[in-house]
């Protein structure tokens, strides 16, 4: 089952959609002047918005929480231990090229989405006038939020948590169904809460022991960063594939860092009250420029730096010792939590797309169970699974936004 599923996910995750994604990201640069080039002068302004609904803070936090999971954390030692360290030049380009795409995508989403459709199944169905290419949008949708979204993000989790304690999956399991289902059930609003309290304060701590453990380190950094960009373009890199090994590997974890290109951003920021397409392209830049540019390169240099095997509790018990292997878990947790809780609302918006709003109850159950399943089963099948689904999802994502390119403006 291992092997077939690896052969799917390579033929997905092919040359095909590699080469969409980087075209998309370079098109949307161009027609829109390097708008990433823009984001620091719309973030000393403030990013000021006016709201009626869900606040901005709690949209971005809440959108935050859906890519600031355990892929920024074992993504990151994914790459490295699989592409090297020129993944992660790549996963740089990724985010750059991502931010302009994740803007056109929010923008489309704020001009088309209405009660009934929002994000990609608004201007997919009323922007391009395919409901098809939006029901495949959503059922694929539905599917990575129950995989990437929830089972693989509490199995990674659960994985880290072993390594500090002993403890009895089943129950663990039990803790996670209560805890998740308790947060979604109250939709957009508790979510968003729930995200803004857990994600600054955990981010916070993550980058200062981050950031010591570079210090400390410091002998090693800048061989570190000529080690990234020699790597991205050596001969050994270039093995797998035309751009080579590290290109692709980075290109996917950088996608599955951040989600730029897969349409999940623009279903999160359908819940924002501020409906201006560019402000809420703008805010979801920044998500992209700090989830991936910030956050995955600390991560990465902090495990060049602090560990021969790329781990993460190894590296960071170069600065708070034998504190290193529970503080790695709970910021797992946390970070996979804010995950669960953030895509559950991409799930459940797919869901009400597809079977009505009726069933919604049902999809809220099922997804807290698929999040607790992730406590007892093994993360290898669910992780390959997630990123099928994940590439299955971009494909009418970038098909859409490439054909109504012409509606995506600067302002």
């Amino acid at each position: 089952m291992a092997d077939i599923l690896k052969g799917i996910n390579d033929f997905v995750w092919g040359s095909g959609l590699i080469f969409l994604l980087i075209g998309a990201g370079i098109i949307f640069t161009v027609k829109l002047g390097f708008i990433q080039l823009r984001l620091p002068s719309f973030m000393i302004k403030g990013g000021k918005t006016k709201n009626s609904g869900l606040s901005q803070l709690k949209t971005v936090c809440m959108s935050l929480g859906t890519t600031m999971g355990t892929g920024n954390i074992a993504g990151a030692a994914s790459a490295l231990a699989i592409g090297g360290a020129g993944s992660i030049f790549w996963m740089w380009v990724s985010a750059f090229l991502g931010m302009a795409v994740v803007y056109a995508e929010n923008y489309l989403s704020a001009k088309f989405s209405d009660d009934k459709r929002k994000g990609p199944m608004a201007y997919l169905e009323k922007g391009l006038g395919c409901k098809w290419l939006a029901l495949a949008f959503a059922v694929f949708c539905i599917l990575a939020s129950l995989g990437m979204g929830s089972m693989a993000q509490i199995s990674t989790f659960a994985e880290s948590f072993g390594e500090c304690c002993d403890f009895e999956p089943f129950i663990m399991a039990i803790i996670i169904f209560a805890a998740v289902y308790m947060i979604i059930r109250g939709g957009a609003e508790r979510i968003g809460t729930a995200a803004q309290y857990l994600l600054p304060l955990a981010s916070a701590a993550y980058a200062i022991v981050c950031i010591a453990v570079i210090i400390i380190c410091r002998d090693h950094a800048f061989s570190v960063f000529r080690m990234i960009f020699s790597e991205a373009f050596s001969a050994d890199s270039a093995a797998g594939g035309i751009f080579g090994y590290g290109l692709l590997v980075g290109i996917r974890r950088g996608v599955f860092s951040n989600e730029a290109g897969l349409g999940s951003s623009p279903i999160l920021h359908s819940a924002a009250g501020e409906t201006s397409p560019h402000n809420q392209g703008m805010w979801a830049m920044f998500e992209v420029f700090f989830d991936t540019i910030v956050c995955c390169t600390l991560t990465a240099v902090t495990l060049l730096c602090g560990s021969e095997n790329f781990s993460p509790a190894e590296a960071m018990g170069n600065a708070i010792g034998c504190l290193a292997v529970p503080f790695t878990a709970a910021e797992m947790g946390i970070f996979a939590l804010c995950t669960v809780i953030g895509w559950y609302f991409c799930g459940e918006t797919a869901f009400k797309y597809v079977f009505g709003s009726k069933r919604s109850p049902f999809f809220t159950v099922l997804y807290a169970a698929a999040a607790a399943s992730g406590a007892v089963i093994s993360a290898g099948c669910v992780w390959t699974l997630s990123d099928i689904f994940n590439g299955l999802m971009a494909i009418p994502n970038l098909l859409g936004i490439l054909i109504l390119m012409k509606s995506v403006k600067k302002k």
